[in-house]
């Protein structure tokens, strides 16, 4: 009993293993990614079927293995039962978590990108968030955690700080007016530089609590889309459904 350790974290996939067991994967403040089994969480009156769910968020406690972990007890305290009710909000959800899998590691803090994920996910049940804004404030920070992010504070040319016009995708950074022109630049409104700006150096807990306009969103999606095919060498299978779902149009 004295391997065993509470964690705190949120369910990021669940898997049918055997008759009655799941295969999860989560994320943990303190472990960062972890795979766990959760013996008999299929059965009916298992103490461990709702904790054993996509987007279950509370505190594990685990025995330690050799190549996983053993989910033995689980005090969920948010399940997002309102966010898998709604259709649209699941399918945004479902690729939060995939994206935060993708660039979480084992055995690595992970306490920023948990509350990051978390209130993500709350923002997608708050309608007065949309849910496009949500998805690439997500996807941006979550790269700023990772280390790997759009230079956005100078030009990339010439190091200026004043008059940011443009994205430069081959040199994955802003550029000043003096520097901007040629092709593969996205040309950006004053307001999306600040937006992408705050977005990278702003406090987690302040990110979900503004909106933008239409042209700005539609700039911040060109950029954050820009960066991530460029350097996220994966096909995210949710991203797929999320698209065929047509709520991206």
């Amino acid at each position: 009993m004295s391997d065993l350790q509470t964690l705190t974290g949120m369910v990021l996939e669940a898997a049918p293993v055997g008759d009655y067991d799941k295969r999860l994967v989560l994320l943990t403040r303190e472990r960062g990614r972890i795979t766990a089994f959760a013996r008999g969480a299929r059965r009916p009156n298992s103490q461990l079927l709702a904790a054993s769910n996509p987007f279950a968020f509370g505190s594990f406690e685990l025995f330690p293995g050799r190549d996983a972990w053993r989910l033995s007890r689980a005090e969920i305290r948010q399940y997002f039962r309102e966010l898998v009710m709604d259709v649209e909000g699941a399918y945004y959800g479902f690729y939060f978590l995939e994206f935060a899998s993708f660039y979480s590691r084992e055995e690595a803090d992970a306490s920023e990108l948990l509350t990051l994920l978390y209130l993500a996910l709350r923002a997608l049940t708050h309608p007065a968030i949309p849910k496009k804004l949500a998805r690439r404030i997500f996807e941006l920070r979550t790269m700023v955690i990772n280390g790997e992010y759009p230079q956005v504070f100078h030009c990339v040319r010439c190091g200026k700080e004043q008059e940011l016009t443009a994205y430069a995708v081959r040199e994955d950074g802003l550029v000043c007016r003096d520097c901007a022109g040629g092709s593969g630049q996205i040309r950006l409104d004053p307001s999306t530089v600040y937006t992408l700006q705050y977005i990278v150096t702003s406090p987690v807990r302040k990110l979900f609590t503004f909106t933008v306009s239409d042209m700005v969103l539609g700039q911040l999606e060109k950029v954050v889309d820009a960066f991530r095919e460029r350097w996220a060498d994966h096909a995210f299978k949710s991203l797929e459904i999320l698209r065929e779902s047509n709520f991206l149009k």
